[in-house]
């Protein structure tokens, strides 16, 4: 990894040679390379805590001024109980699984002498761009270097500075003793190289953008490189009028509560009318003992005011629209009725309609008995996670058993959820023939006819 200054087009530029190279390299080769950069960043720990810890300190200076959202500053915080183990685990996870390039996933005979096979590739360079999250750098360069892509990473804001340029130059070091091109990772840090770098369309292959919906939706409408990234987590919830009664309390608690600023925690809660009386009211004293606040519509509010204790009432409010399609990133949580089923559509008809208009297709979840409810509801929402009975928070690329993530993704093409080795892979075509030409299958020419008989992988 280099620090950088240079142009946007040299370091793109320097990028993409980069990626030829590491592209090249063996399995092993990358592999060591990890080692080394896992032995780097703990044995660097101190530095990087200390690094950290100036940052946070400057962060909860801009919280208390009230220009800094307490989101960010949980994020940014490396010292939360596990955190630190967590980004050293995903290098050695990514580390440990299958080689994702060179892979064989078709194989067919044209014809004798003429065969085709479709074998996984890198992408060639990513441009990250990221806000707060300084794991995402150890994160990023351990799972491009694995699947022989060249990294371009970007601070999207100063919040994690120190913390970054210490990161950066431990793994720099360790990259220089290895196989691994140096500038196969760079962090630039200029704040005006952004644009500059959004235009290198030329080099760069693809943009992922980590971070707030406003950085997302920049780069989606700044830049001509395709862009793999999601601008919001708004994560809902359907209780079911079959719901167990256990199951809804510790996945809803645990979606809403285990990391509120994360992008896969729960932001909506959907319930059925019937267990208004009868679940709701256990799921919402669970969660206000938590310090969790509700944002009713007025079915579930005057259903829960009547059972729940004059203390925590306060934390009981009304629910405006808009909160049915907000990401709060906190301890807030809008709660909307689901109504029985009518002559023309479903309870589960309403809780799919409501979700497909409203999520912003990350991560959704129904808690029911039914296999075919949940079925139903798994195979009609158009998210890129859909759950039965188990939280939203499992929706994540370690979880998943990808290693790390480099970001989640809720595109339709290419790849969508926690986005991992394969996700950061592409294919090519490889032909091998003994000069055949296309004029020998053509009615005109040598009139030979295909075989295509698939071969065995």
């Amino acid at each position: 990894m280099s620090l950088t200054d240079s142009t946007a087009t040299e370091i793109a530029k320097t990028a993409s040679i980069a990626s030829r190279l590491l592209a090249t390299l063996a399995g092993a080769e990358r592999n060591d390379a990890l080692t080394a950069l896992h032995e780097a960043i703990l044995n660097s720990r101190d530095d990087i805590l200390a690094a950290n810890s100036r940052d946070v300190a400057a962060a909860e200076r801009a919280v208390e001024a009230g220009i800094l959202n307490q989101s960010v500053l949980k994020r940014l915080d490396l010292s939360r109980p596990g955190k630190f183990e967590d980004m050293l685990q995903g290098i050695l996870s990514v580390r440990d699984l299958k080689d994702p390039v060179g892979n064989v996933t078709l194989r067919t005979l044209l014809d004798d002498g003429l065969t085709l096979e479709k074998v996984s590739c890198p992408i060639g360079v990513l441009l990250i761009i990221f806000e707060a999250r300084p794991e995402v750098i150890a994160n990023i360069a351990a799972l491009a270097i694995k699947s022989g892509n060249a990294a371009i990473l970007k601070a999207g804001g100063k919040e994690s500075n120190e913390s970054f340029i210490t990161i950066s130059k431990v793994i720099s070091e360790a990259i220089a003793r290895t196989q691994v091109p140096k500038s196969s990772i760079q962090l630039v840090q200029t704040r005006e190289a952004v644009s500059s770098l959004l235009a290198e369309n030329t080099y760069i292959d693809l943009v992922i953008p980590r971070g707030s919906k406003d950085l997302v939706r920049f780069v989606q409408e700044n830049t001509k490189i395709p862009v793999l990234g999601h601008a919001d987590g708004i994560c809902s919830s359907y209780i079911h009028l079959d719901a167990d009664l256990d199951i809804a309390v510790k996945v809803i608690v645990d979606s809403k509560t285990d990391y509120p600023a994360a992008c896969n925690s729960l932001e909506t809660l959907l319930v059925h009318e019937e267990v208004l009386e009868s679940i709701l009211p256990a799921v919402a004293e669970a969660l206000l003992a938590k310090g969790v606040a509700l944002r009713c519509d007025q079915p579930s509010k005057v259903a829960l005011l009547s059972r729940i204790a004059a203390t925590q009432r306060p934390l009981i409010q009304d629910a405006i629209e808009s909160d049915y399609e907000t990401e709060f990133l906190d301890l807030v949580l809008a709660v909307k009725t689901v109504p029985r089923d009518s002559a023309n559509r479903t309870s589960l008809d309403f809780a799919i309609d409501h979700i497909n208009t409203h999520s912003s297709k990350h991560t959704d979840m129904i808690i029911t008995r039914s296999r075919t409810a949940a079925e139903r509801f798994m195979n009609s929402v158009d998210s890129a996670g859909v759950f039965w009975n188990a939280s939203t928070r499992f929706a994540d690329g370690m979880r998943y058993g990808f290693g790390t993530e480099v970001g989640i993704s809720t595109n339709k093409i290419h790849s969508r959820g926690p986005v991992g080795l394969d996700g950061l892979t592409i294919y090519k075509y490889k032909v091998r023939g003994q000069g055949q030409m296309a004029w020998d299958y053509s009615a005109g020419g040598g009139g030979r006819g295909w075989r295509h008989e698939a071969l065995p992988l």
